[in-house]
């Protein structure tokens, strides 16, 4: 299957790290035109450094995509996008009496409504040019809930509701609209939490986020956490010509930490 992305202009929210820069550099490798979004110039100019010959074709836009104003501004100056990848998003373990209604609404602005908005920006003009894909980066944390995580439970299992609603409003378009759920995934961010553990134990980073991953989520069928390229190929899929028959689907990436046949 020779996946490419020739003359396709795409957007990754949320693309400076992890699982966000990982799909930007695979969209560029297959040919793609790309804006790295990230919150600040310095951000964004370092994710463009990191990405050598292929930034020739990567454009930056900073600006915290939670807010509506970064929106505008972004559509403003990009006002198409073939393949929009709604993947900017916070996390963070809180317990659920802790957690005070300003940390809910910014979680639902940053991981929802960051999404919506984009796609509500971008989806007519899609359908104007009868093709489109519209990806959503939820988690498998979407259906099972953690825990120690409601509120972020709660915003990806909103946008699996978006996901479904908008791809069945775009309906014989030739716009598909998808979610992809990873599991856990070895982002800048995991790499972080479970530093104090690398540093206390001297063993390697690998071998931690395993520990953690069959420690925190027993489920899982690898038995390790994801690499952030692993989740790049199933949004990369996803968003090809090759996946045009799907569309409305949450497409698990989670390692089989989901204990589900479907």
């Amino acid at each position: 299957m020779n996946i490419h992305f020739n003359h396709r202009r795409v957007l990754v929210t949320g693309s400076t790290n992890g699982i966000g820069f990982a799909t930007a550099r695979g969209f560029l490798a297959a040919g793609a035109e790309v804006v790295i979004n990230g919150r600040s110039e310095a951000g964004v100019a370092a994710a463009l450094a990191r990405l050598g010959d292929a930034a020739s074709r990567a454009h930056g836009f900073a600006g915290d995509l939670s807010t509506s104003e970064a929106c505008a501004a972004l559509q403003a100056r990009h006002p198409e996008f073939d393949i929009v990848v709604n993947n900017l998003g916070v996390f963070g373990p809180q317990d659920f009496f802790d957690t005070p209604d300003a940390e809910w609404e910014r979680f639902f602005q940053t991981n929802v409504m960051s999404g919506v908005r984009c796609a509500r920006a971008y989806a007519p003009g899609m359908v104007a040019r009868g093709w489109g894909r519209i990806v959503f980066v939820s988690s498998e944390s979407a259906l099972n809930i953690p825990a120690d995580m409601v509120h972020y439970g709660f915003s990806k299992t909103a946008q699996l509701a978006v996901s479904r609603g908008l791809a069945k409003r775009l309906a014989g378009t030739g716009v598909t609209v998808n979610a992809v759920l990873p599991g856990p995934t070895l982002s800048e961010g995991v790499a972080d939490m479970l530093q104090a553990e690398v540093e206390a134990s001297g063993r390697g980073l690998e071998a931690v986020a395993a520990d953690f991953v069959t420690t925190q989520r027993g489920s899982s069928i690898i038995r390790r956490a994801a690499r952030v390229e692993e989740v790049a190929n199933m949004i990369l899929y996803a968003s090809s010509e090759q996946a045009s028959a799907t569309t409305g689907a949450a497409l698990r990436v989670d390692g089989g930490v989901v204990d589900s046949i479907v």
